[in-house]
């Protein structure tokens, strides 16, 4: 089953069908909102709003934990992140789609792992997979993050956008950084220097967390406007949210096309993340 979290308006969607919104608890506490549950075409599409609905929540206070956690009690086992973000690289234009296949966590304050040693928490959802298995006996994890991206639902959005007609780019280094403050122009040409192409907030610990639980995940982004010093203008949240607006039926096409398109038999190793990563 596919989750789909990103801004709070995306499953308005004409022919998507609304079937229930589910409220959940976790371990780790309450998820950003109510999980929406939709169908199209024969397959349900669940919806998450990161922030909330009104945007309630600034990046590094979301509960990641508990919105990853969520879609797992909910069955999902592939996830796609839609994001706003900055453009770094100079060949990345306001409006552009960009597939992430690398990321860079500058991040400082979040909790990226569901497995914390004597500290981890149980729940009472219980599967006979190695998630529960290593909770329940409170190991500790490192996942190989090599490569973090699913190699299968990212080649289903290129094939996606390549259909629509969308610009895009498909091999892009996303560098998460702690907000909400946006960066200074030192930082930006600093990370420019070490690979970055797109800058955002809450790509990281996103990913980590549904890999530490075995998921497909790919991640879309907006390139909404250019970072901060490339311009030499001031930054504002009304440029961002105006070219989201301005993208937001391209974002729902290509939602409900790469839903349609989605692999039947992965691959990829994203499911046996877990694998060899206990001590």
């Amino acid at each position: 089953m596919l989750g789909v979290i990103g801004g709070s308006g995306l499953y308005k969607i004409e022919g998507l069908k609304l079937i229930d919104e589910v409220e959940l608890n976790t371990p780790w506490g309450k998820p950003s909102d109510k999980y929406i549950i939709t169908e199209y075409k024969g397959n349900k599409i669940i919806f998450l709003p990161r922030h909330g609905r009104g945007h309630l929540y600034p990046p590094h206070l979301i509960n990641y934990r508990a919105n990853i956690w969520g879609f797992r009690k909910l069955e999902v086992n592939k996830i796609l992140s839609v994001s706003a973000v900055g453009g770094i690289n100079e060949n990345y234009k306001p409006g552009d789609f960009v597939i992430s296949y690398q990321f860079l966590d500058f991040t400082k304050t979040r909790a990226s792992t569901f497995f914390e040693g004597i500290y981890t928490k149980e729940d009472d959802y219980i599967k006979d997979d190695l998630v529960s298995q290593y909770l329940k006996d409170k190991r500790v994890v490192h996942i190989d993050v090599s490569d973090p991206f699913c190699p299968e639902l990212r080649n289903s959005l290129e094939n996606s956008l390549k259909k629509l007609g969308f610009s895009y780019h498909k091999n892009g280094v996303y560098v998460a950084t702690e907000g909400p403050r946006l960066e200074t122009a030192a930082e930006i040409k600093a990370l420019k220097t070490i690979g970055a192409d797109i800058v955002g907030m809450t790509l990281v610990p996103e990913i980590v967390l549904a890999r530490e639980l075995g998921m497909h995940f790919a991640s879309v982004s907006v390139v909404t406007n250019l970072a901060a010093g490339i311009k030499g203008e001031k930054l504002t949240s009304e440029e961002v949210i105006e070219m989201m607006e301005r993208k937001t039926e391209e974002i729902k096409k290509l939602i409900l096309d790469f839903s349609e398109n989605l692999p039947t038999n992965f691959k990829c190793d994203c499911q046996s993340s877990l694998e060899g990563a206990a001590i």
